[in-house]
C-alpha cells in the first residue's frame, strides 16, 4: 500500500511574528467577542481559547442547555478559520467523519472525498453518543494530524483543534469516551449554570435572535497562526518543568487513584501552560500557570479506586478535582508561585 503524503496547504509558508504583547491583546479580543453571546462564563472561555493557542484539543462536559455548542460555535465564528460540525449520532460510521473513497467513472479511478474533519476548527457535538467504532475514527486526526485512508496519508490543514462536547456518561443512550480517547483532550471543561443576572440577559437579547447570528471574526488565520507560534517560543525553566513532571508523577502514585496522568498530559499542561502565560502577558511560564490548568488538563485522565470512589459512583468528577486540587497543594513548588510561602 502506498504511504504517500498528501499536503492539506499546511506549512509552506512562512508565519508572521507576534509580540507577547500583541497575543495578549488579541487573545482579549477574542475573548470579549465569545462573551457576547456566552455572558459570565470567562473563566471557559478563556479555557477554551488557551486550548486552541496550545494546539490541544478541548471536551466540554456538562448537562444538557447550559451553551456546550454555543461556546464552540461562538469560538470557532471568533477566528477566520474553515469551520466544520459533526452531529455525533449512533448511526453516524467512521467515514463519515474522515472521509470515503468513491469510484469517479470517468477516471475509472477511486477519489477520496475528505469528510467534516479537514477544517481548522472541527466541533464534535454530543461525542458520546456515537459509537466507540467512530469515536475511534478520530483517534489519528487528534494525534497526528492527519488521516489514513486505502493506504494513502492526508495531512490536516494546521491549525487543528476539535472541539467536542458531551452530556455526562450516565446518561441514557451514551459510549463513554474509553481512557486512549480521553487522554487526546487536552483539557475538560465545564460551563456550569448561569448567575440569575446573565439568566435575565439571556431572556431579554434571545427572545426574537440569537446574538450569534452578528458574530463576527476578530482574528484572521494568519494572525492565529503567529498566535500559536509565539506561544510555542515562550520560555519554560528546567524547575517549571520538573514541577510538572512531579505532579503527574504524584497522580500515579496516589492512592485514591488507580489510573494516573499520563506523559502525554505532562506535555500538553506545559504546552497549555505556554499559552496562559502568553495570554497573560508574559514571555515565560511560572508555576502558578501551571497550578491554574492542573484541574482541566489532569482530572478528566485520571480514574479514582473503587475505595475512593464510595458514594461519588454515579458522578466522580468533583471527587476527582478535588484530588488533583490536593496534589497541587501539596506539592512543593519553585520559586516564583504566588502560593509559595
Amino acid at each position: 500500500m502506498s504511504e504517500a503524503i498528501a499536503a492539506m496547504g499546511g506549512p509552506g509558508t512562512a508565519v508572521a511574528t507576534l509580540s507577547i504583547d500583541d497575543v495578549g491583546s488579541r487573545a482579549a479580543a477574542i475573548v470579549q467577542n465569545v462573551e457576547a453571546v456566552i455572558a459570565g462564563k470567562r473563566e471557559a472561555i478563556t479555557s477554551a481559547l488557551t486550548v486552541v493557542l496550545a494546539e490541544g484539543h478541548l471536551l466540554i462536559e456538562d448537562v444538557p442547555g447550559v451553551g456546550k455548542t454555543m461556546l464552540a460555535k461562538a469560538l470557532a465564528r471568533s477566528v477566520d478559520a474553515t469551520v466544520s460540525r459533526i452531529q455525533f449520532t449512533p448511526d453516524l460510521l467512521p467515514s463519515d467523519v474522515t472521509g470515503v473513497s468513491v469510484f469517479d467513472q470517468a477516471s475509472r479511478q477511486f477519489e477520496f472525498k475528505r469528510g467534516p474533519v479537514f477544517a481548522n476548527l472541527v466541533i464534535g457535538d454530543e461525542i458520546n453518543r456515537a459509537s466507540p467504532k467512530t469515536q475511534s475514527a478520530l483517534l489519528e486526526c487528534m494525534e497526528e494530524r492527519q488521516v489514513t485512508a486505502d493506504g494513502t496519508t492526508y495531512r490536516l490543514d494546521a491549525p487543528f483543534t476539535v472541539v467536542a462536547t458531551q452530556n455526562p456518561v450516565e446518561m441514557e443512550g451514551t459510549y463513554p469516551l474509553p481512557e486512549a480517547q480521553r487522554d487526546r483532550f487536552m483539557a475538560r471543561i465545564s460551563m456550569g449554570y448561569p448567575s440569575s443576572a446573565d439568566e435575565l440577559a439571556m431572556l431579554a437579547t434571545r427572545e426574537t435572535s440569537s446574538p450569534i447570528d452578528d458574530l463576527t471574526a476578530v482574528v484572521g488565520l494568519d494572525d492565529l497562526r503567529a498566535m500559536i507560534s509565539a506561544v510555542q517560543h515562550v520560555f519554560t525553566s528546567q524547575p517549571v518543568k520538573e514541577y510538572a513532571v512531579e505532579l503527574a508523577r504524584t497522580t500515579r502514585d496516589d492512592r485514591q487513584l488507580r489510573l494516573g496522568a499520563s506523559p502525554r498530559a505532562t506535555l500538553q499542561l506545559i504546552r497549555a501552560a505556554k499559552a496562559h502565560a502568553a495570554m497573560h502577558g508574559r514571555d515565560f511560564v511560572l508555576p502558578d500557570d501551571v497550578d491554574a490548568l492542573a484541574v482541566p488538563v489532569l482530572a478528566h485522565r485520571l480514574i479514582p479506586t473503587s475505595r475512593a470512589l464510595g458514594s461519588h459512583d454515579r458522578d466522580s468528577g468533583p471527587l476527582i478535582d478535588a484530588i488533583v486540587r490536593r496534589i497541587v497543594g501539596e506539592t512543593p513548588v519553585p520559586v516564583g508561585s504566588a502560593r509559595r510561602n
